[in-house]
C-alpha cells in the first residue's frame, strides 16, 4: 500500500488502546445502547452458582447451560458469586453437622445396647443372638461389610399382538437351536 493511500485509512482506537481501522462491528453504534434481560441473567448466575454448589467444574457447567467456560468463570468470580455460593456452602455444611450429631447419639444408644447384649449373663440372649449382634456390631458399625451396589434398568414397550408372537417364535427356535427341552403346546396356547 502507497503512503497516499496509508493517509485517506481513517484510523481509530480500540477498547484496549490498539489502533484499528476499519469500524468495530462487535459495538452497537454509537448513541445506542445495549439492552439485557434482567431476570435471564439473574436466573443463569442462579443456574451456575447452584451447579458449582454441587461440585460441576467449571467446564461441565459451561457444557450442561451451553455457554462460555468464561462467563461460568465471570460470573462464580464475581462478589455476587462468591457471596451466593458462600451462603449455600455455609447451609449445606450446618445442615450437615446437625445430621452427624443426630448419628452420633443413635451410634451412642446402638452401642450401649448392644454392649447389654454381648456382656448379657441372665440366659435371655443365646450364643445365636449374641453372634448376630456380634456381626452387627463389627460389619455394620466397624466397615468391615464388603461394599454392595444394587444396579437395576427397566425398560417398557407397547408391543402389538404380532410383535408379541414373533419374540415368541424367535425364542421358541433359539431354544431348539440350543438343545433345551420345550412343551410346544404351552407357548402356543398363551
Amino acid at each position: 500500500m502507497d503512503a497516499e493511500t496509508e493517509t485517506k485509512i481513517e484510523r481509530r482506537d480500540g477498547l484496549y488502546g490498539f489502533e484499528y481501522r476499519e469500524e468495530d462491528l462487535r459495538r452497537k453504534p454509537s448513541g445506542e445502547r445495549k439492552t439485557y434481560d434482567i431476570k435471564a441473567l439473574w436466573q443463569r448466575n442462579h443456574e451456575i452458582v447452584n451447579l458449582a454448589a454441587r461440585g460441576f467444574k467449571q467446564t461441565e457447567i459451561a457444557k450442561i447451560l451451553d455457554i462460555s467456560p468464561h462467563t461460568v468463570s465471570t460470573t462464580l468470580n464475581g462478589e455476587l458469586g462468591k457471596h451466593k455460593l458462600s451462603d449455600i456452602r455455609q447451609s449445606r455444611d450446618r445442615e450437615t453437622k446437625v445430621i452427624s450429631e443426630k448419628i452420633r447419639v443413635l451410634t451412642d444408644k446402638a452401642l450401649s445396647i448392644y454392649s447389654k447384649i454381648l456382656e448379657d449373663e441372665s440366659g435371655e440372649c443365646t450364643l445365636e443372638d449374641k453372634k448376630k449382634c456380634a456381626d452387627t456390631v463389627a460389619f455394620e458399625l466397624g466397615g468391615l461389610r464388603a461394599p454392595t451396589k444394587i444396579q437395576s434398568q427397566s425398560i417398557s414397550a407397547v408391543l402389538t399382538r404380532e410383535e408379541l408372537e414373533a419374540f415368541k417364535q424367535r425364542g421358541i427356535k433359539a431354544a431348539r437351536e440350543s438343545g433345551l427341552v420345550i412343551d410346544d403346546n404351552v407357548c402356543e396356547e398363551s
